[in-house]
């Protein structure tokens, strides 16, 4: 599975984002998706994460509960992170990552046990 993030940009504080991340390869559906984030100086960060298939399972980290929205569309191969209310803590760039899962509802929140990252997309938000 490869995968190519885009959406990001900079935007004031409060204002909402929309992340995508499109994923090639047959196999998209039986992949746990996540989004993670890294800010300079600080460790990779789980943000949140989606279930394989029809994503019935979803987690998100504390610092992005009730804020953010993390969905799934397998018929265009697309993950998606809604982001609302943003702030300056929310600056990082953002990874989409893929995991091979055998059930429906597995999902990871350890970066490691993800097999496939996008690129990366810089989320700036001013004060």
């Amino acid at each position: 599975v490869q995968l190519q993030a885009s959406g990001g940009g900079l935007v004031q504080a409060g204002d909402s984002l929309r992340l995508s991340c499109v994923g090639s390869g047959r196999t998209f559906t039986s992949h746990a998706l996540a989004w993670f984030r890294q800010a300079p100086g600080k460790e990779r960060e789980f943000v949140a994460g989606i279930s394989g298939w029809s994503g019935f399972r979803v987690v998100y980290g504390d610092s992005v509960e009730g804020r953010f929205t993390i969905s799934r569309d397998n018929a265009k191969n697309t993950l998606y992170l809604e982001m609302n209310n943003l702030g300056p803590d929310d600056t990082a760039v953002y990874y989409c990552a893929a995991e091979w899962v055998a059930t429906p509802t597995s999902l990871s929140l350890e970066a490691d046990k993800f097999d496939y990252w996008g690129q990366g997309t810089q989320v700036t938000v001013s004060s």
